[in-house]
């Protein structure tokens, strides 16, 4: 019984020793290598859900066109999910609970991880009624018709059920980050993304003695990979090893504790909404050229989305060292951080939006031989590479932003960007444009998206 105890005790304090180290790290540690220490556990991550995204699109292109189509309409709806729990919430949540530690309020953190876990676990349950009622509609409403609606439909009425487990997954990830741990939640998410490979594939495709479901089979993958990340996470945060642990105790939830996270989070919500809709717009310009331009332009845009996980990475790092910084008065240390975060992001998605200008065949040839879709696939990313800089740039920032509590000029910058788009796309609807001016419109506006959130923050008060 004495050894037990002993051995429990000595956990504890190791457990508080190791808090103590990280804590020390965010307050005072170099900026440059404590963010690509604290980013690195992301880009594993990123790892992982770029095989996923290739091998659902692979999946997916095996089917047919039709159901390229029916993907290039679905996917911006259900990345919606993934950046308002995992990227306005998720770092409202990182960022509140950062600044509660950063101030020595422990008791303050664990009430705000508690109440982010009860409007995470509501607004899942929400979306995923309103996905699945209002799904058709809204393909409808996008340009999808015959066969390629039928797909969009038959993916979205599997995946609308995983959107619950998706926002608890993200709630508990971003619980976890804001106290700096970031290799937790990028191990989990990487189990989870193979889960999702071989779940989706298996039924899918019809593997083996497994039943051919299609797009179903497909969306199964996400469903289950999801609600097995869910359970781990909280498994994880109610265990001694978390260093801020998930009590679930009524007494933690106040009035004043949910109108903290809310009151930046239902802001911070608005830029996913913002970007989302921005892509919705374009890709309802995009259907009007018919399904292999539609497809080709899937293909292309599934490679943008796969460019935020990488300026993720490094926002939600930031996050918690700009949190931390607020949290113990220093200004100016949170403004360097931001700085530092912004440019190593831009640096990233520049160069890989160079190469993808250079080569656009090492992605689009993987997921069709169809050649009018791989025109359509070609001139997207060899106009919009030029403007990865500037996308990578405004999105770090934005999370730069939720770290220290202040999103109002990130918005406003995600609101130039659609703004952009509507006045453009109604031009050149109007002048019947080509195929290849809707994608110059596209890049052209990321670009008051990154310089404007840039401008925002250098004369916004922290």
């Amino acid at each position: 019984m004495s050894t037990t105890f002993v051995d429990a005790s000595t956990r504890k304090e190791r457990a508080s020793a190791a808090a103590a180290a990280r804590a020390t790290l965010l307050r005072d540690g170099p900026i440059l290598s404590t963010l690509i220490r604290l980013s690195l556990p992301n880009l594993i991550a990123l790892c992982s859900a770029t095989v996923v995204s290739i091998a659902e699109t692979a999946y997916v292109g095996s089917l047919g066109v039709a159901s390229l189509g029916g993907i290039a309409l679905v996917f911006p709806i259900f990345m919606l999910m993934q950046m308002l729990s995992a990227g306005a919430m998720g770092g409202t949540i990182s960022g509140a609970i950062s600044r509660a530690l950063g101030a020595g309020d422990h008791d303050g953190a664990q009430a705000l991880a508690l109440c982010s876990l009860a409007i995470g676990a509501a607004l899942g349950l929400v979306l995923s009624v309103a996905i699945l009622l209002g799904g058709p509609f809204t393909f409808r409403l996008l340009g999808g018709s015959g066969d390629v609606l039928q797909q969009a439909i038959i993916y979205s009425n599997v995946a609308a059920f995983g959107i619950f487990a998706v926002w608890l997954t993200n709630t508990f990830a971003s619980i976890a980050r804001g106290s700096g741990n970031m290799t937790i939640p990028a191990s989990t998410q990487l189990v989870a993304g193979l889960i999702q490979i071989v779940v989706g594939g298996a039924f899918g495709l019809g593997i083996g003695p497994l039943p051919r479901l299609g797009m179903a089979g497909v969306a199964l993958g996400q469903l289950v990979a999801f609600s097995c990340s869910a359970v781990a996470l909280f498994c994880y945060l109610r265990s001694s090893r978390a260093r801020l642990q998930l009590r679930l105790s009524p007494s933690l939830l106040s009035v004043q504790r949910f109108a903290q996270i809310m009151q930046v989070g239902a802001v911070a919500m608005l830029s996913p909404l913002l970007s989302v809709t921005t892509v919705l717009v374009l890709t309802a310009m995009v259907a009007r050229y018919g399904p292999e331009a539609l497809a080709g332009y899937g293909i292309g845009v599934r490679l943008e989305f796969l460019l935020i996980p990488i300026a993720f990475s490094v926002g939600v790092a930031c996050v918690p060292m700009v949190g931390t910084a607020i949290g113990g008065g220093n200004v100016p240390r949170a403004r360097r951080i931001a700085w530092t975060a912004g440019g190593l992001a831009a640096s990233a998605l520049g160069t890989l939006g160079l190469l993808v200008v250079a080569f656009p065949g090492l992605w689009v040839n993987m997921f069709t031989a169809d050649l009018a879709v791989r025109s359509a696939a070609y001139s997207y990313l060899g106009i919009a590479g030029f403007s990865y800089a500037f996308f990578g740039l405004g999105l770090c920032l934005y999370f730069a932003s939720q770290g220290a509590g202040r999103v109002g000029g990130a918005i406003t910058a995600q609101a130039l960007r659609l703004t952009v788009v509507l006045a453009g796309g109604w031009a050149l609807i109007g002048m019947q444009a080509p195929l290849w001016s809707v994608f110059l419109l596209s890049a052209v506006a990321m670009v008051p998206m990154g310089l404007g959130t840039a401008l925002f923050i250098k004369f916004t008060r922290w």
